[in-house]
């Protein structure tokens, strides 16, 4: 149960309370994982029947990944205007067209046009599924955010065997039409139950009383600086782990590495098979991880650290990513100290700028994923201009270290000054949020 005191206003949450609304938003966001996260599976089989080429069909990536980020804004300004609901059920039935898209196209306009539709469709699930928790969870942000972008990050983890094995039974064609319908079709189930909390963001947990920052309006939280300094960072870092992201399979595929037997812990699989499953399931883990971590340690802490983890991961996959089994487990640590990222800057955002304008501040902040996202074919053209993935690679662990010293020395003491002065000009208002 939720009730608010606040005047005279009472109102009952919805059955299951916020954990329920927390659980729906985790399903939905593991439903769109795969349009992101599998993405990688399709790449060399279309360009086997196509022949468009690996560069030309990873624009498809970037259009999606663009479209996905920077109309999030959008979908927020609705989410936070309309409810959460009508923007998923929305966002649900473009995802299942997009794939659908997928499976009959014949031309890379075609492929591009399903990644503009699967991009909307998605951001519209993965903004309003954030912003809903943040909203709902004020004294948890960082679990809360954590859990449910573990569902993005994660969500894929089970369906890359079964993905991977229908690509090779029955086609690519054939996969992307029934898991891109199935996918969609939950969404559109379980947006019927999805709710905003009775009031947004006033206060904490268990009827405590704490001092409230203002609510700030997306136009004023552009005019600060510490949101700037927040993208810079997060484009920096999401850059990385997108290069990863999208060209894990032709990484494997220049090392030899796709079809090469690893066994760790008495399972046996080829190494990107492998390698994929270990990431997602990495790549969930440490959003929830870090994101409680953050909650006791503090946001830009938890940065430094996991950025610099990061740095040292992407040059260990360098030295040692041609043997099989490192491939694997270092694949999984890259992926383990990248996925953060989701959960830590949500929380940092929604702590600065407050929760009545959560989705939508939080979708501004989304579209630095955007802008990373123009950065993934340069992957490709290093790697054309110099015939390996060792240039890649070094800027990675370069533009990580680099963020993880921008957060401890740079953001975290202009974040408190912020902060501070901001707090000191709200109202104390009361919320009892029942677990």
């Amino acid at each position: 149960m939720v009730r608010e005191t606040h005047g005279k206003t009472a109102r009952v949450a919805p059955w299951g309370g916020r954990w329920m609304q927390l659980a729906i938003g985790i399903v939905c966001m593991s439903m769109i994982a795969n349009l992101q996260y599998g993405w990688t599976l399709f790449v060399e089989p279309i360009d086997d029947k196509h022949g468009w080429g690996r560069t030309a069909i990873q624009v498809a990536f970037t259009i999606f990944i663009v479209t996905e980020t920077w109309l999030v804004p959008v979908e927020g300004w609705f989410v936070d205007k309309f409810g959460p609901r009508i923007v998923v059920l929305v966002g649900g039935a473009l995802c299942a067209l997009s794939w659908a898209l997928n499976a009959v196209a014949d031309s890379l306009a075609l492929l591009y046009l399903a990644a503009v539709i699967g991009g909307i469709g998605a951001g519209g699930v993965y903004g309003t599924c954030v912003g809903n928790a943040l909203k709902w969870f004020p004294d948890r942000r960082g679990l809360a955010a954590g859990l449910t972008a573990a569902g993005f990050g994660a969500g894929s983890a089970l369906t890359v065997v079964p993905i991977a094995t229908m690509i090779e039974t029955s086609g690519f064609e054939t996969t992307f039409m029934t898991f891109g319908l199935g996918q969609g079709l939950v969404i559109l189930v379980l947006a019927c139950f999805m709710t905003d909390p009775p009031k947004m963001g006033y206060g904490q947990s268990r009827g405590t009383a704490a001092p409230q920052r203002r609510h700030y309006a997306p136009q004023e939280m552009l005019r600060t600086p510490v949101f700037w300094i927040m993208y810079g960072m997060f484009t920096m870092v999401a850059a990385g782990g997108l290069m990863v992201t999208a060209q894990l399979g032709p990484i494997a595929a220049d090392m030899g590495l796709v079809d090469a037997p690893v066994s760790i812990l008495g399972l046996t699989l080829p190494a990107l098979t492998f390698a994929l499953s270990i990431d997602r399931v990495m790549n969930g883990i440490t959003r929830p991880f870090f994101g409680w971590v953050s909650d006791h340690i503090g946001r830009e802490n938890t940065m430094f650290i996991a950025f610099t983890i990061e740095a040292v991961g992407v040059m260990a996959l360098s030295a040692y990513g041609a043997d099989p089994v490192a491939f694997v487990i270092l694949t999984g640590l890259v992926f383990f100290a990248w996925g953060e990222i989701f959960s830590l800057f949500p929380a940092c955002c929604g702590d600065t700028f407050g929760s009545r304008f959560a989705a939508t501040n939080a979708g501004m902040l989304y579209t630095a994923k955007g802008v990373a996202a123009l950065l993934v074919p340069v992957g490709n053209l290093m790697v054309e201009a110099t015939g390996s993935w060792q240039t890649v690679f070094y800027s990675v662990a370069i533009v990580n270290a680099l963020a993880a010293f921008l957060a401890l020395f740079v953001l975290k003491p202009l974040r408190a000054r912020y902060v501070a002065a901001a707090s000191s000009t709200a109202p104390r208002l009361t919320t009892r949020l029942a677990d």
